[in-house]
């Protein structure tokens, strides 16, 4: 089908099921982590999900492919990232899977009105603060740095929407801040249950962190074997 691109867009190959994606590597181009993190989550059938700060739409296209969950709802800010998610999503003809929602994760409970969902998912901005930033509003800062959301604002409004029967909340984070995730996963509720740490060579220190988190669950956390992306070449460091 013919789709409409706007000046600076491209339309890239998902390699899956023949899924495209539409993107503008000027405003922000999913990476690695996003594709991680959808192999880590685990969608039962007809379950529904909520993708906090959705992007460009990389998260609910890849979980409709991968999984076989009934519906998928992407909740981003940023009006330009979610046209384009939008125009993927009729791109794909997953109009019946998939809703993109503009709006802020900060009221996501209030915009997405009494809705409960089966599992929550987020690939946040992993840098605190906005520190060296020369534009604080630039996509790709708001996409990396907690400039209009917080790890706070995340935890809360997750924790007012999954399901109090054994929803599910997955994340991919910064493991230095891992210990301060636990705790507010703790404090709304949301207790953690498995991790999986990401090295980019079997003796580097992980540089991503996949936590799943289930809403009223017990304390008991398993660590799962990492993944390691890179294998070194004989005789180069």
């Amino acid at each position: 089908m013919t789709t409409k691109l706007y000046p600076g867009e491209r339309l890239d190959d998902l390699q899956l099921d023949g899924y495209e994606i539409i993107q503008n590597p000027e405003r922000f181009c999913f990476g690695i982590d996003a594709v991680l993190l959808s192999d880590f989550i685990r969608v039962k059938k007809d379950e529904t999900v909520l993708d906090l700060g959705t992007g460009t739409g990389i998260l609910p296209i890849l979980m409709a492919a991968k999984t076989s969950g009934s519906h998928f709802t992407g909740l981003e800010i940023q009006a330009e990232s979610a046209d384009m998610a939008r125009r993927s999503v009729i791109h794909n003809r997953l109009e019946d899977k998939i809703d993109i929602v503009t709006g802020d994760i900060k009221e996501a409970a209030e915009i997405l009105g009494p809705a409960f969902f089966d599992v929550i998912v987020t690939n946040p901005p992993y840098m605190l603060d906005q520190h060296g930033l020369k534009n604080p509003q630039d996509a790709k800062a708001i996409a990396r740095h907690e400039i209009l959301c917080t790890l706070d604002d995340i935890l809360r409004e997750s924790g007012k929407m999954l399901r109090e029967s054994k929803g599910r909340f997955y994340m991919i984070h910064k493991p230095f801040r891992l210990a301060e995730i636990m705790v507010k996963m703790n404090q709304y509720k949301i207790e953690p249950k498995r991790l999986q740490f990401i090295h980019p060579y079997v003796d580097k220190e992980p540089t991503m962190v996949m936590i799943e988190g289930i809403k009223g669950g017990k304390s008991r956390v398993t660590v799962e074997p990492p993944v390691i992306m890179y294998k070194k070449v004989q005789g180069k460091s």
